[in-house]
């Protein structure tokens, strides 16, 4: 920078003391001549600049070589800058490209909406998957060609922590599994995911029609072994030496019909994904005829302490609930040793309302809390078979939880007990026409 400025320093003052020099020998005024001895330096900055004008203007490139002096510093410095942008250009066209040949050979559909909820861009398989061609489609609303009433509800919810199957209008035989991300500013674009899961939906069905089939069947005759085992138990000629394998015979016949009534269960739920009597569910009340049952399922084994808000009402069906509120309190019971708290809360928050049991147990391992609500899974099978567990308790609750819109949180330390919480969306929420008051009892 330093010679830069020196140089024009040279062509400014050179002039001036040579202007200054010749007024002196003339004997005249220097100020006749100093204008024209500068005259030459200001032609020769209003031509650099005309010129930079004109190159920025037609976008032309600018290379060496560049004037003298600070002008070459100015053409120097844009010409960095302009560099820099060909660069920038390049790398974001290469990551436009690469991100493109990506997206086309994902074969799940993506499509990206505006704040409209119009296609912006989507990529070949939502033309198989979803009838989106683009750029045919763009600026078309994206519910108008994708039309399907379960969609629209789902987008107005704006609840997006679970996917959506859908099928198609396009291809009824393809079941689609939707998945809405919103990003960009402010959240207001959305990136829509469809996955074909055709295969896996089948298979569901056929799990799910082969489970209660094979129950329904097998209900009425393990219900007429029990019934010829307990009468057979009962009657006083039977001999003695008869009775301990006849109770355990029963034992395990009575074990088998609650596997078999769980599983019942189950099938039920899936086949019917929303429950079909919604109404405020007096929550309170079915909990304290829960509590009872678990009193007497303890056998004062336990110490309970119960929070309940009497005037908290639910909106869905009570059955279902109290189908899973009791499976998680009796999983308690089963599964702590004698002398173990037990809480049970049932109030709410800015969140919506909250279900929770928490003991002082012996806790759970991290390495079983994602597996704890598949079917049949336990973590001390031995001690789970003893307790009359049929391991299909928590996947009850998880469905029941996901029909109703709420989710199931699962947080234990080894040694220091468990919480398992239900949230529930706080549109779900009732209140009682009096004032919530809570009742807390131990």
């Amino acid at each position: 920078m330093r010679r830069p400025l020196l140089f024009e320093l040279n062509l400014l003052l050179l002039p001036t003391c040579a202007s200054f020099t010749l007024a002196s020998l003339l004997g005249m005024s220097a100020a006749w001549f100093w204008p024209l001895a500068v005259l030459p330096y200001i032609l020769r900055s209003l031509y650099y600049l005309i010129r930079l004008t004109g190159l920025i203007r037609r976008q032309h490139r600018l290379a060496p070589p560049f004037p003298r002096g600070l002008w070459g510093e100015v053409y120097r410095s844009i010409a960095r800058y302009q560099q820099r942008a060909r660069k920038g250009r390049k790398r974001q066209i290469r990551f436009s490209r690469r991100f493109r040949e990506a997206a086309n050979a994902v074969p799940d559909a993506l499509v990206i909406l505006n704040k409209q909820l119009r296609i912006d861009w989507a990529n070949p398989a939502a033309a198989r998957l979803m009838n989106i061609h683009w750029p045919e489609d763009d600026g078309q609303l994206f519910t108008d060609i994708l039309n399907n009433p379960e969609l629209d509800e789902f987008i107005e919810a704006s609840e997006y922590m679970r996917p959506l199957d859908i099928a198609p209008e396009h291809n009824r035989a393809v079941m689609l599994s939707l998945r809405i991300t919103p990003f960009g500013e402010r959240k207001k674009q959305r990136l829509v995911v469809g996955r074909d899961i055709t295969k896996i939906y089948h298979l569901n069905m056929i799990r799910r029609d082969f489970v209660a089939n094979a129950s329904h069947e097998l209900r009425t005759p393990l219900t007429v072994i029990a019934g010829f085992v307990e009468n057979l138990i009962d009657t006083p000629t039977t001999p003695i030496t008869h009775r301990r394998p006849l109770t355990l015979m029963h034992n395990q016949t009575e074990r088998m019909c609650s596997i078999i009534e769980d599983l019942l269960t189950l099938s039920r739920l899936e086949m019917d994904e929303k429950p079909g009597e919604q109404r405020a569910a007096d929550v309170p009340d079915e909990l304290h005829l829960i509590m009872q049952e678990a009193q007497a399922l303890s056998g004062s084994q336990h110490r309970f302490e119960i929070e309940v808000d009497d005037a908290l009402l639910l909106l869905g069906s009570e059955p279902e609930l109290r189908s899973a509120f009791s499976n998680l309190i009796f999983n308690a019971i089963k599964h702590t040793p004698a002398g173990t708290r037990i809480r049970v809360r049932w109030d709410s928050d800015e969140d919506g309302p909250i279900f929770a049991v928490e003991d002082d147990g012996p806790g759970i391992a991290p390495e079983h809390l994602p597996r704890l609500t598949e079917r049949f899974y336990r973590v001390d099978r031995a001690r789970s078979r003893e307790s009359g567990g049929t391991g299909l308790g928590l996947a009850i609750v998880k469905h029941v939880l996901n029909r109703h819109e709420a989710r199931l949180t699962i947080s234990s330390e080894p040694g220091v007990g468990s919480i398992f919480s239900c949230r529930f969306p706080a549109n779900r929420m009732i209140w009682r026409d009096e004032e919530p008051q809570s009742r807390r009892t131990g």
